[in-house]
């Protein structure tokens, strides 16, 4: 193990063999992580989630469950991983990126520079998530998902507005395959469907169809994905 300068290990942190860890990082109590894993400096992995005092939400604060750092994962300066996040083989969390507390993410993954995953969010097998986006809590991404830079997903129709909210909570899901362009932002509750395609710049206000592509403000058919763009013919 090869450990940087200032660095912070709490109790019963379980490590595997090939361990690199930069400068100035945080690792709190009962984090496990795999073998031949890199974490950059100013990394934070196993953080306590907090909330501010007039936070609508009720969930308990402290999460019993440690963060799960699979093999072969690196992780860029000043990420954080929360507790209870499970990250699989072979995930890369760039620089700046956040990962909350009750996410999985499969193998493969890359969760790009300052993108943010909420909690309770499940990311499958070799997606890719770009520079800053935004994936809202409560949200389902499946295997092979790709998010473009700057993209927001929204899980509130009532935006913090009347307590009518609180039961009405809901993410969005992509399916299989699903792609969705820069810019794009999806409203509450939706799902895009395997293969679906979202073009850059367009509101998502209703599902899209498996392999459809849609695009506008708001996002409406265009036309079918290429046989040679879909995910079985890769």
């Amino acid at each position: 193990m090869t450990i940087g300068k200032n660095v912070s290990i709490h109790e019963n942190v379980n490590f595997g063999s090939n361990i690199t860890i930069g400068n100035n990082v945080v690792i709190y109590e009962g984090t496990c992580i795999g073998s031949n894993v890199t974490i950059h400096d100013n990394a934070v992995i196993g953080k306590q989630p907090m909330r501010a005092k007039n936070s609508a939400l009720k969930t308990p604060l402290s999460l019993a469950q440690p963060a799960v750092i699979g093999d072969g994962c690196t992780i860029g300066t000043s990420a954080v991983i929360y507790a209870h996040a499970q990250l699989g083989n072979d995930v890369f969390v760039a620089d700046l990126a956040t990962i909350r507390e009750r996410v999985t993410v499969g193998a493969g993954t890359i969760i790009g520079r300052g993108a943010a995953v909420e909690n309770d969010c499940t990311i499958g097998t070799k997606c890719k998530l770009e520079t800053n986006c935004y994936i809202t809590a409560y949200s389902t991404l499946e295997d092979y998902v790709f998010i473009a830079p700057c993209v927001v997903t929204t899980n509130d129709n009532f935006m913090a507005r009347t307590k009518e909210r609180f039961d009405k909570f809901k993410g969005v899901t992509i399916r299989t395959g699903g792609r969705v362009g820069a810019n794009v932002t999806i409203l509450p509750g939706k799902t895009i469907g395997c293969d679906g395609v979202v073009a850059a710049g367009s509101i998502v206000t209703k599902d899209v169809e498996a392999e459809d592509i849609v695009a506008g403000t708001p996002a409406r058919p265009f036309r079918k994905v290429p046989e040679a763009q879909l995910l079985r013919n890769q």
